[in-house]
């Protein structure tokens, strides 16, 4: 049944405007970053997002891995992720990124410097509203020896086409109501090394193709408020998104096939109108990946929904 509220003119103008103001501020299907329909895609801790937006992260990573060789030391890394994308239209996205490292080895060696440069671009081939699905292509490119060699960073360049995609289950389950919540998203990309050989002190190392891909499991408690049933939970808990993420790398050749590095990261993310947190842990799931748990911690800007009309525009077709 609906109500009317008789009020001077005056009166029902400001309530119009705060109610507007309160919506615009709170409600997350009102704003444009990483949406399929009712259904929003949070940007992940380590597998990349399947859509094309302004946005701005930092990445702290912190591990121990196991070094180069089978029975070396082992290597402590505390990293810095940094990335920017922009769109330069709704669909279309470049972005850079960079690693700032702190290498410390078991034998008592201490190095530290930026890692190459990666540029890409990425393009959104499909949004779905009403099945919250996205489908995105794109490449990325690590330019060889643009980094700090003390870090051993590599000389030749890598090229990585990709596919990414997200899929909500708002539209499934209808007998399962609580499965709503869920997602996934994913990537699959195949890296291409610009030589197939590269000479070390230690003499000639070829280069191998490898094949990365991950996947994630997320639940959105704001999709479980709105759209299935409120159980009444206020702030911050109605923003959280539990996540877990799987990223794996396989090498195809060059006497390394088979060969398999991955983890599991269990996390939670929280995000706002303009920002999003996150923390999680990285578990190695075999034992070239190492036998410690490492520590993520994610902030990430929406540049678009912080400067919608310039910095976070698309450059063409706004």
């Amino acid at each position: 049944m609906n109500r009317t509220i008789y009020t001077p003119a005056a009166g029902r103008a400001f309530i119009c405007a705060l109610i507007s103001s309160i919506v615009l501020l709170c409600t997350p299907a009102a704003w444009s970053h990483g949406f399929a329909g009712k259904r929003f895609f949070p940007t992940t801790l380590v597998v990349e997002d399947p859509f094309v937006a302004d946005e701005f992260s930092v990445l702290y990573r912190h591990i121990k891995e196991p070094g180069e060789e089978v029975s070396g030391p082992s290597v402590r890394n505390d990293s810095l992720d940094v990335e920017y994308s922009k769109t330069l239209s709704r669909q279309w996205g470049v972005s850079i990124a960079g690693q700032f490292l702190n290498l410390h080895t078991n034998g008592g060696n201490k190095d530290d410097g930026y890692s190459n440069v990666e540029v890409g671009t990425k393009y959104q081939l499909y949004t779905s509203a009403a099945h919250e699905a996205l489908l995105s292509v794109g490449i990325n490119a690590e330019i060889g020896d643009s980094g700090n060699a003390s870090i051993g960073v590599e000389s030749y360049s890598v090229y990585s086409p990709a596919v990414f995609f997200g899929k909500g289950f708002g539209d499934l389950w209808d007998n399962h109501p609580l499965l709503k919540p869920l997602a996934i998203t994913g990537v699959i990309a195949t890296n291409f090394p610009s030589k197939t050989r590269s000479n070390t002190e230690e003499g000639p190392v070829r280069n191998p193709i490898t094949v990365s891909y991950g996947l994630t499991l997320q639940y959105n408690m704001q999709y479980l408020q709105s759209f299935v049933r409120d159980y009444g939970l206020g702030a911050p808990f109605n923003h959280l998104i539990p996540v877990v993420e799987f990223d794996m790398s396989t090498c195809t050749d060059r006497g390394c096939k088979g060969d398999t590095t991955a983890t599991a990261n269990p996390g939670l993310l929280w995000f706002g109108k303009s920002f999003q947190l996150g923390l999680g842990a990285q578990i190695p799931l075999n034992h070239r990946t190492g036998d410690d748990i490492g520590i993520l911690a994610l902030v990430h800007l929406f540049i678009d929904d912080l400067f919608p009309h310039s910095l976070g525009a698309p450059l063409f077709g706004r």
